[in-house]
């Protein structure tokens, strides 16, 4: 059974940085196709961004410029760095897999695999 952790969420004061980490269990990590989410209290859960199996990324237009996803296959973990931090960024982060998605995609349900969040909040 797959299973992803995220792990580094915390409390963060605005301007300031955080790193998300989600590790994955299967031996086949470099096939997986990686997104990251997040949804705040009251709101949709929203597209973060995501890589692909060759390291092409993409952002949601709220984070562009400010957030970083890499991933380390070695490792089968795949980070989110969060830099400029705002307070509108606060919510719990979450990361999805998928092995056979054959582009990137932006749909939480659309992704196998889906972990179970950690919490980011940002002070002003």
């Amino acid at each position: 059974q797959v299973q992803l952790v995220e792990s580094g969420g915390g409390l963060v004061q605005a301007g300031g940085s955080l790193r998300l980490s989600c590790a994955v269990s299967v031996r086949t990590f470099s096939t997986y196709v990686m997104g990251w989410f997040r949804q705040a209290p009251g709101k949709e859960r929203e597209f973060v961004g995501g890589i692909s199996r060759s390291g092409v990324t993409a952002y949601g237009d709220s984070v562009k410029g400010r957030f970083t996803i890499s991933r380390d296959n070695a490792k089968n973990t795949v980070y989110l760095q969060m830099n400029s931090l705002k307070p509108d960024d606060t919510a719990v982060y979450y990361c999805a897999a998928d092995p056979a998605a054959t582009y990137l995609y932006k749909n939480w349900n659309d992704y196998a695999h889906r972990g179970q969040g950690t919490q980011v909040s940002v002070s002003s």
